[in-house]
């Protein structure tokens, strides 16, 4: 008694690609891309602020604080010997009405600690208007 076809029919080899479990894979990204797109693109609509880039106006009574490569500090061109120095000119600045704004004059090449020591120095004299001067970007 025989079960199941002939060896003959058992050694025959199939040529043909079953491309089925690929079209199922694809119908499933699809569905899947399809669902997460609009989600993805979803955003609260606001209106940015436009760039606008102006040099601004140096006033007499604003401080110019120049930080070298160094970590020199120079208060309008006049060096600084110490922090200590540094925030007791500061304090005395914090407390004029209206309040002059310091703007910070930072070497490229400078680290960052002798920049965030002089930013330290003006919180805790208390000014609020602290600016930085940078070059404007070349156009082209």
């Amino acid at each position: 008694m025989m079960l199941g076809g002939s060896d003959a029919e058992e050694d025959e080899v199939v040529s043909a690609i079953n491309t089925t479990p690929l079209v199922d894979v694809m119908l499933v990204l699809l569905i899947i891309f399809l669902i997460t797109i609009p989600v993805a693109l979803h955003t609260v609509p606001v209106e940015l602020p436009k760039e606008t880039n102006q040099p601004r106006q140096t006033k007499p009574e604003n401080i110019d604080l120049s930080v070298t490569q160094a970590g020199d500090v120079y208060w309008n061109e006049q060096r600084i010997a110490n922090n200590g120095e540094l925030l007791a000119k500061l304090k005395t600045i914090a407390v004029v009405t209206p309040q002059p704004e310091v703007q910070i004059r930072g070497d490229g090449n400078a680290a960052y600690e002798f920049v965030g020591k002089v930013i330290l120095a003006c919180q805790r004299a208390g000014i609020l208007k602290i600016g930085f001067i940078t070059e404007p970007p070349s156009r082209g």
